[in-house]
């Protein structure tokens, strides 16, 4: 065997130094986080993370009131007059805003997978925004004498993949949203009764 060879653990410990190099070089990475190889193809834009993400997620979920609660019939009633109307509107966004978040995000999902096109024009989006990003990873984008930043780079993913929202009728569907979303939240914040701190707190309030 020739003695430059690698064997037995020096084989062990030349493939995990490769792999290293591949997964845990922190210099190639742009951030200098960490991520050469294949994971600085992964490499997500700065101020997107999917860490921040989930820990916003967290924080809706720990702040969320009881649906039993939420959704409880006796606690429904109709307002005696306008000024009690806006008085519940403003209480109640303040009190269950994680419940309306969820509800708003949930029509949005809704909205998403019911419509086959819609999804093809999100895929479209993101496929472009990638392959724009990776490039800017590779050599710098210029255009019109100006480097593109990650927002010139959502834009010109968004302008690419244009024509697919449009097919798919994305206009429609965000003023469904939108609609869905107020009439829920709007006639749940107005027929739900108030809790008992926010109806302390209205009597503390001076005149």
């Amino acid at each position: 065997m020739p003695s430059g060879a690698p064997s037995g653990e020096n084989c062990l410990v030349d493939m995990d130094s490769k792999a290293g190099d591949m997964f845990g070089s922190e210099d190639a990475h742009p951030t200098g986080t960490g991520g050469a190889g294949i994971l600085a193809k992964l490499w997500l834009p700065k101020g997107f993370s999917i860490s921040m993400a989930k820990e916003w997620i967290d924080r809706r979920r720990l702040s969320i009131r009881p649906w039993a609660g939420f959704v409880d019939q006796r606690k429904f009633s109709k307002p005696r007059n306008f000024g009690e109307m806006c008085q519940r509107m403003v209480k109640n966004v303040e009190t269950f805003n994680s419940n309306y978040t969820f509800i708003f995000l949930g029509l949005i999902l809704y909205c998403i997978i019911s419509s086959p096109m819609l999804l093809i024009a999100l895929a479209v989006f993101v496929g472009a925004f990638y392959i724009i990003h990776l490039k800017s990873l590779e050599s710098k984008l210029v255009i019109l004498g100006k480097q593109l930043t990650v927002p010139h780079q959502m834009g010109l993913a968004g302008a690419v993949s244009l024509p697919v929202f449009w097919l798919a009728g994305a206009g429609a569907a965000v003023f469904w949203v939108l609609g869905a979303t107020l009439f829920v939240i709007g006639s749940h914040a107005a027929f739900r009764e108030l809790e008992g701190s926010d109806m302390e707190e209205l009597l503390m309030e001076p005149v």
